[in-house]
């Protein structure tokens, strides 16, 4: 099968970019990354630069790939990583044109991979907890119910791709920001810095990403399917802390 690839190169942040134009050939059952692996080894048998991207676990785990198909954060499988995007799922697999991931908190390091520490700072900010060191606690010490885990897991399942981000027209990083504050929020262990971490996170994203635009692209694209009342928490948590800081 014949694929035209229109791939965006760019040799760093500050230098211009531009689409250039490859033909390959691939097999319907393919992968997204594998289509790229094999335009690579095209280019460089023939002695050109390779496409610049990120992956690792390639299962979908850790959240390293990330690349823009045809205009959309992934690809065209809605909640799915650009890993586990195969040629069959596309409309029209024998054209496709590729991007980074674009939002203004990820400025390109080269072709289509991009920095994404912005959404590292967040971490830093406040997607921690503090506790005691010394000997380990037994697991049974501190009983959780299983709605409550269930509903923490469902938020730690972020796998901090950034798709969120580059769908949201204004660059928010609300989901991902909010999916880390209710999944500490749920456990006994993450309340008692709750409110400093919902002000330092939030002050982080008033940083470095853009308003929430309330349309919701962000949980269409996200590979963890994290609910949408993620993006709600972020205010909630943060006039939380403020009622409770004006009370004390």
């Amino acid at each position: 099968m014949k694929i035209t690839i229109e791939a965006w190169r760019q040799d760093n942040a500050d230098a211009p970019g531009r689409f250039e134009t490859y033909l390959i050939d691939a097999t319907p059952e393919m992968s997204l990354l594998e289509v790229l692996d094999l335009l690579n080894e095209q280019l460089v048998a023939s002695g050109e630069e390779p496409v610049a991207f990120d992956s690792d676990c390639r299962e979908g785990i850790c959240g390293a790939c990330g690349i823009t198909v045809d205009g959309r954060p992934h690809g065209p499988v809605p909640n799915t990583p650009s890993c586990l995007q195969h040629l069959t799922q596309f409309p029209d697999p024998t054209r496709m044109r590729l991007e980074p991931l674009r939002a203004a908190a990820f400025p390109v390091v080269r072709d289509l991979a991009v920095d994404r520490s912005a959404l590292d700072r967040v971490i830093e900010a406040g997607g921690h907890v503090g506790i005691n060191t010394g000997q380990a606690a037994d697991a049974d010490a501190e009983l959780v119910n299983q709605q409550t885990a269930e509903t923490a897991l469902d938020f730690a399942g972020c796998i901090g791709c950034g798709a969120c981000v580059a769908a949201c027209p204004n660059g928010a990083a609300h989901l991902f920001a909010g999916a880390k504050l209710l999944h500490l929020s749920q456990l006994s262990y993450g309340r008692q810095e709750r409110g400093a971490r919902a002000r330092a996170i939030a002050g982080q994203l008033d940083h470095d990403f853009g308003p929430c635009s309330t349309f919701g692209e962000c949980a269409q694209v996200c590979p963890a399917d994290i609910d949408l009342s993620a993006v709600a928490a972020v205010n909630r948590e943060s006039m939380r802390f403020s009622l409770r800081h004006k009370a004390d």
